[in-house]
């Protein structure tokens, strides 16, 4: 589902659930909700807050000038829904002015705002996947990094975007609290871009990738599977993404390229001891690791098997091949140094 029509779904449940919990007097609560949107699109972004504010309370103020007539002039036992539509008015005046205020100190959505401009960019350097995937020279390295660039500014652009709307609608976590308890200065986010442009391990690139799903992931699948729980999680996002050839192959070479990750670095790490070599080490495996993400997200993006099958017979295949050949070769010494030697019998 993508971002539009699950604003839409959101939008229509929540309306369905205003009118059957308040009946009539929803119109107390859905009238100021788009005439506040009106207001904020119509005032300018310093004008926002004041107009916005001035609209909400009064309308508020009026409501509850209403509950008042009612309860003490009239005498009348008020209505729960009416009560109900009062609370809910109330956290939307608070939701509504905090976004005025957001967007008049310029706080809210400007990171996506920027990478959309970013990603409009690059998308003029990006060559289309068709090429990419049937390029056969050298110049297939950089048109592999730039295009699988435009789609992770689209992504991290779209996150952000979905975070605003998050927080704006007051679902966000409490700052100072985390989703396990823990401290943190704000909503988990899903768009740690710093993490994961600058890391040298695909295994930490793919725990701060859209952590919200990873984490769901964890929970659903890693930490209840018994036998091969990594490729049986990348199985499953391959079935929940909607089983694409490029998604089929992508996911799980990407649960092979997590699994070459941990026995390279643990292998590497005796290795590289003096500062130059730990530098040079950390500089060959971000380049590796940004090529390798590259290579899985443009195979996901692949529609066609024709598509992934030139992908696959291209130079680019060279950087997630060497790192199969590299897990064969660990695996294969892990396996022999397991081995007990055989004392012979006298």
């Amino acid at each position: 589902m993508n971002g539009a029509s699950g604003y839409t779904c959101l939008l229509v449940s929540g309306f369905v659930l205003a009118c059957s919990a308040m009946r009539r007097y929803a119109l107390l609560v859905l009238l100021p909700a788009f005439g506040s949107v009106a207001v904020i699109h119509s005032a300018g972004p310093q004008q926002a807050h004041k107009w916005a504010f001035s609209f909400q309370m009064a309308w508020q103020t009026l409501c509850h000038m209403g509950l008042h007539y009612k309860e003490y002039y009239l005498e009348e036992a008020v209505c729960i829904r009416f009560s109900v539509a009062l609370s809910v008015l109330m956290l939307m005046t608070q939701k509504v002015t905090s976004l005025a205020l957001d967007i008049q100190e310029r706080k809210r959505g400007l990171g996506a705002l920027v990478l959309a401009l970013v990603k409009n960019i690059v998308r003029g350097y990006a060559s289309p996947p068709d090429e990419v995937s049937g390029c056969r020279h050298l110049g297939c390295v950089p048109a592999l990094w730039t295009s699988a660039l435009f789609f992770r500014l689209a992504y991290y652009s779209h996150w952000m975007l979905d975070e605003s709307v998050f927080l704006a609608a007051g679902l966000g976590l409490e700052p100072g609290h985390d989703r396990q308890g823990g401290t943190a200065d704000g909503v988990l986010l899903d768009t740690d871009i710093w993490t994961l442009e600058t890391t040298n391990r695909i295994s930490v690139f793919t725990r701060s990738w859209n952590k919200s799903t990873a984490q769901w992931l964890r929970r659903l699948i890693f930490q209840r599977c018994s036998s091969h729980p990594l490729l049986a999680t990348f199985a499953f996002s391959a079935w929940w993404h909607g089983l694409h050839p490029g998604q089929i192959f992508g996911f799980l070479c990407w649960a092979a390229m997590i699994e070459a990750d941990y026995r390279i670095h643990h292998f590497s790490q005796s290795l590289a001891k003096s500062q130059p070599w730990r530098l040079m080490y950390q500089t060959l495996t971000w380049c590796q690791t940004q090529l390798i993400v590259a290579y899985i997200m443009l195979a996901i993006e692949m529609r066609s098997l024709t598509m992934l099958w030139q992908l696959c017979s291209s130079y680019n295949s060279f950087f997630p091949l060497a790192y199969v050949i590299l897990l064969l070769l660990l695996a294969k010494r892990s396996a022999s140094s397991r081995v007990a030697p055989q004392i012979p019998r006298s």
